[in-house]
């Protein structure tokens, strides 16, 4: 770009197809998702009797490759949007965003804009890390863009036609933490009239990758029982990815 600024490019393997976008971070801002917008360049023998679509779709890999069977995949895709870039549709016609205006100018008129408008509700991306022994492409939430020549979106086509590009979906920690999770209980035995309490918390609500988990124990024990024994354990649910606010 003229400016300076930074863009992204990718390239189907055959050549006729170039897929720009000017980042692969979007933030999801819990009320909105920053949208998908970028430019497709199409060689001009594609734009002679063919269809272009660009797809962004939201998949789930929860197995490795090799584990693969025929007719059995550990890929579920959880959500797809689709577009026709060319030829055009009226209705889909919108105003081109500022980077879309810059690469049009700089692309020429065989450039096509498309943008995706993810909902709210999606998951952010996760890669789950590979054990020693795995192989493959590992398990986790991912989102990809890409472009190929179809008569509709739903055919499958080859990997050497399509042009595809790798995103990934934030979420930063809030800047204002709220206070830190705790958690009490209360246990009464048949042969003691005073009971047992426990309460367990953490020393913040907010923890980023790689961090200690601080947790703090108190207990109560106004039983007969002698307590020998506190044993913690970890349950990690994968809700969203949070990254530092930069």
């Amino acid at each position: 770009m003229a400016d300076g600024s930074k863009v992204f490019k990718k390239t189907s393997p055959d050549g006729k197809l170039s897929m720009y976008l000017a980042k692969r971070d979007f933030v999801d801002h819990v009320e909105f998702v920053e949208p998908v917008d970028g430019m497709l360049l199409i060689d001009p023998e594609y734009q002679k009797d063919k269809k272009v679509f660009v797809v962004l779709t939201c998949a789930f890999r929860y197995g490795r490759d090799d584990m693969e069977l025929i007719g059995l995949s550990f890929r579920k895709d959880l959500y797809v949007l689709s577009c026709q870039v060319y030829p055009p549709l009226p209705e889909d016609k919108k105003p081109l965003t500022p980077l879309q205006e810059k690469l049009r100018a700089k692309l020429g008129d065989n450039a096509f804009p498309f943008c995706f408008n993810m909902i709210k509700n999606l998951p952010c991306s996760v890669t789950l890390q590979p054990g020693p022994e795995d192989s493959g492409k590992a398990c986790g939430v991912d989102f990809e863009v890409r472009g190929f020549c179809a008569e509709n979106p739903e055919e499958k086509v080859h990997r050497k036609n399509t042009a595809r590009l790798i995103i990934r979906k934030v979420q930063f920690a809030p800047e204002v933490t709220g206070p830190a999770p705790s958690a009490e209980i209360t246990r009464q035995f048949m042969m003691s009239d005073k009971p047992l309490h426990l309460e367990a918390s953490l020393d913040k609500e907010v923890y980023y990758h790689g961090e200690p988990i601080g947790i703090n124990i108190k207990i109560n024990n106004s039983t007969n029982k002698i307590v020998k024994k506190i044993k913690i354990t970890e349950h990690v649910t994968v809700a969203a990815n949070y990254w530092p606010q930069q």
